[in-house]
């Protein structure tokens, strides 16, 4: 893309996107230029179309990645080429609703268990016990942790927003450790290179710590913030207390953490559970005592 893709990353950095966010949009942008090998500016809203089409019906994209792609595009289009036609022809997918798989604590202690280095299960275990996304713990500072007020600062979170979370006393304990054999700086959980380790990294140690624990959901190192949320849910916090501690614009966002929690399930009786004389439809039906089927079946 050349002098596109620097215009583009510059128009990102003036209204204040993540480096995340950027490095996302920038490729979405080059992979949907080099599918059709053609210079950005000549691309014009039938090729769009295509391509939306080719995410869809050839490589059966997630409506989360293909809405991303969308959300790209009409930024470059409307930011960076300034193109007169309406951008809102480039339609979004209608999204799903689903639900993520919640890590038990007992799955969450195995886990942690399995993690030999100590680096490694201290940052999963900040990221648990005080709820962070990736990008927040891996650029923790040394200054972040306040041992003193028990606390965490989350600098520049999600939505470039400074919040405070609890500092559990468990937690501060293997922090210490952790600092006493490996001497961090600057940065709390520094990479080889002295900057922040890199999602990859994290995803790399944490699927190895699942084999290990034998875990077979379907997670990923941002299931320990949903079974913070979960976990705190299911103890009685108060969900307004946890929409502060997640850092969560909305509280309908923190809402979605009701569907999964075990008590509120477990909580809930079933219409079954109040039919008259139940104990009665308990009984094999005599047809099916000897493994033959009734007539119904």
């Amino acid at each position: 893309m050349g002098r596109f893709r620097d215009r583009m990353d510059e128009e990102l950095r003036i209204r204040g996107y993540s480096a995340n966010t950027r490095e996302c949009y920038l490729r979405c942008v080059r992979h949907f230029v080099g599918h059709f090998m053609v210079p950005p500016d000549r691309l014009v809203p039938e090729q769009v179309r295509q391509y939306q089409l080719y995410l869809t019906r050839d490589r059966h994209v997630s409506w989360s990645y293909f809405n991303q792609v969308v959300c790209a595009l009409r930024f470059f289009y409307r930011q960076v080429l300034k193109k007169d036609w309406a951008v809102e022809q480039i339609p979004y997918q209608r999204t799903g609703r689903t639900l993520p798989e919640i890590l038990s604590p007992q799955e969450v202690t195995a886990l942690l268990e399995a993690l030999t280095n100590l680096k490694h299960r201290a940052l999963l275990m900040t990221m648990y016990a005080a709820g962070l996304r990736v990008a927040e713990v891996t650029h923790l500072r040394v200054t972040d942790i306040d041992g003193q007020r028990m606390v965490i600062r989350v600098e520049q979170g999600k939505g470039r927003k400074d919040r405070y979370v609890m500092l559990s006393p468990h937690l501060r304990t293997v922090l210490q450790q952790y600092w006493r054999t490996q001497r961090p700086t600057t940065l709390l959980f520094p990479g080889p290179d002295g900057r922040p380790l890199t999602r990859t990294s994290v995803n790399r140690f944490f699927h190895r710590a699942c084999r290990r624990a034998k875990i077979t959901k379907h997670v990923s190192p941002y299931s320990l913030r949903h079974a913070c949320a979960t976990h705190m849910l299911e103890s009685g916090t108060n969900i307004r207390v946890i929409q502060t501690l997640l850092g969560h614009r909305s509280l309908r966002t923190t809402q979605r953490y009701t569907h999964v929690t075990a008590t509120y399930l477990q909580g809930t009786q079933s219409p079954l559970d109040r039919l008259p004389e139940l104990a009665r439809l308990s009984a094999i039906p005599p047809s099916d005592q000897h493994g033959r089927p009734g007539r119904s079946a």
